[in-house]
């Protein structure tokens, strides 16, 4: 393990680009804990980060611009979702929305409606990179949901939620 060097330096790439478009992102999952406690709590599969789908297109041509290699997406998932590639890191980027209600989903997934303070408006700093966070509440309700909806079990989910908890309590 490399500590999540090679992974910190493409989430930087990523901010850049994302600065470079002006349009927002948050990052989510196990790097947007790790930001939120400032340190490196494990290792990590990918990295996950969110936007709005009117800035699907234009972020998708400069990652590829910038040598993120795309990755089919399945069926369900390709109007949510987009995942990329780079020195083997996988890249996730899903898609907001908000419903003729106002509220804030997934793109196309009307039945999960986020919270309204989901997407922070302070960038959080670590290892030098600034970034949007999704509040912890909204990753804790993600994890949560999981085992509702039939998510395999993973240990990593349940440390997560003792984290998550842990930095809500504060």
């Amino acid at each position: 393990m490399d500590g999540g060097k090679e992974q910190l330096i493409i989430l930087k790439d990523i901010t850049i680009i994302s600065d470079s478009l002006n349009i927002d992102i948050w990052l989510k999952g196990g790097w947007a804990i790790d930001f939120l406690l400032k340190k490196i709590t494990r290792e990590h599969s990918d990295i996950d980060i969110v936007t709005f789908v009117k800035n699907r297109e234009k972020l998708e041509r400069e990652l590829i611009q910038k040598d993120f290699i795309p990755v089919v997406v399945k069926e369900p998932f390709q109007n949510r979702q987009s995942i990329f590639l780079k020195e083997d890191v996988e890249v996730s980027f899903g898609y907001l929305d908000y419903n003729s209600d106002g509220d804030l989903i997934m793109h196309e997934l009307p039945e999960w409606v986020w919270r309204k303070d989901s997407l922070t408006q302070e960038p959080v700093i670590f290892s030098n990179i600034s970034i949007k966070l999704i509040h912890p509440k909204q990753l804790l309700e993600e994890k949560l949901t999981y085992s509702k909806i039939g998510y395999p079990h993973r240990q990593k989910d349940e440390e997560s939620k003792k984290l998550l908890r842990k930095i809500i309590e504060v």
